[in-house]
């Protein structure tokens, strides 16, 4: 009877929530705009960025340097006079104004160190910090090819071969994507679990729960399941038809092998939500304790920026939460192809989080329907 109430109950959870569309457009929204807008919004690399140019020097070495910013990172120069450059900055127009001194070839043929000044507008801090630095590149190596066609240029005493591994475009839309995807996962399981659980209270449900001869373990294990489907087959059709179609994110490793540390990985995270359902008494108070525990797990997971550069007592902390070893598991089999031969340590890991907030999460529910009978 045991497994037939919990099959029954969850089927009542998924029957409750399809007849929630606010929760139904979350789900929708999350798995598809929001993973696209996510990876896309906010690129780290140029993206049609706008850029002026004051030529002073009409040379041909400033010709070549007007000539080396096109699309798709800039936009095409807009050659303006210097009284235009700061009216046009102020005004927004442009990211970026380069304003090439007069005599400047002539003065670099001549062994002089001419300088050239760049503007730059950093409210657009998307563009700012790495245009800037792209910028000076792009001159530097200009400059420098002119200049080896007059005097001879010394050679480096070794050379440098670059291979960039699993991302040979070096596209932040691909690491973005399934970032995006892990933290979905994350926070639509834990907000599935605890509403259901909210919801009932607030409904008068719970009651009726009560009077059933269903056990506190049934009705928390049949949340967790039904939940828990629901996340992973919505991730599933957005690894499909987003990532990888829409997107065209190419994936290494396997998919399934992927959705089956998902599953593990949102049983320890729909625990959490059942627990914090326990602990908030409605649903504003379920979103501020749900943005106190998110917000860490999505930061400190190593998705963001790399576990190493964490300071050490965060890094053992962060064993703790199951979404550390979820992104490390994610990345190894998307990024880099690896089986379960590599990833089981993950899986372990998130077994046994998984086991213990359970634990934790049950007890909490079991005192708080002993209070509400």
């Amino acid at each position: 009877m045991r497994g037939a109430n919990i099959l029954n109950l969850g089927v009542k959870e998924l029957r409750s929530l399809l007849r929630d569309p606010v929760m139904l457009v979350l789900i929708a929204y999350s798995f598809t705009i929001a993973i696209h807008a996510g990876a896309t919004a906010m690129p780290e690399t140029l993206n049609r960025a706008a850029i002026a140019i004051v030529d002073e020097d009409r040379s041909p070495l400033s010709a070549r340097i007007i000539g080396a910013f096109y699309p798709p990172n800039f936009l095409p120069p807009a050659l303006i006079t210097q009284g235009e450059m700061d009216a046009r900055m102020d005004a927004g127009l442009d990211t970026f104004a380069i304003d090439i001194p007069p005599n400047f070839q002539r003065d670099l043929l001549a062994g002089r160190r001419p300088t050239i000044q760049l503007n730059v507008d950093a409210t657009r801090m998307s563009q700012a910090f790495t245009g800037s630095g792209d910028i000076q590149s792009i001159i530097t190596g200009e400059v420098n090819a002119f200049a080896r066609r007059y005097r001879a240029a010394d050679e480096p005493p070794i050379g440098l071969a670059i291979r960039a591994r699993f991302n040979p475009e070096l596209r932040a839309q691909w690491f973005g994507a399934i970032m995006q995807v892990i933290n979905q996962v994350t926070m639509l399981s834990i907000i599935l679990a605890g509403a259901a659980l909210i919801r009932e209270r607030e409904h008068g449900t719970i009651e009726h729960l009560l009077v059933m001869p269903v056990s506190p373990f049934e009705i928390m294990s049949a949340k967790i399941w039904a939940m828990a489907l629901v996340v992973l087959v919505a991730c599933g059709l957005s690894m499909a038809f987003v990532v990888q179609g829409l997107m065209r994110v190419p994936i290494e490793g396997s998919v399934a092998l992927f959705l089956a540390g998902a599953a593990v990985h949102l049983f320890a995270t729909t625990s959490l939500g059942i627990f914090l359902g326990t602990v908030g008494r409605s649903m504003p108070q379920f979103g501020l304790l749900m943005l106190l525990v998110l917000l860490p797990l999505q930061m400190l997971s190593g998705g963001m920026t790399p576990r190493e550069s964490m300071p050490e007592l965060v890094q053992i902390v962060m064993l703790a939460a199951p979404t550390t070893h979820f992104v490390s598991l994610a990345q190894a089999i998307l990024y880099r192809g690896a089986g379960l031969d590599v990833v089981w340590p993950q899986f372990a890991a998130l077994a046994g989080i998984g086991g213990v907030l359970f634990a934790i999460a049950l007890a909490r529910f079991r005192a708080t329907m002993g209070a509400t009978g």
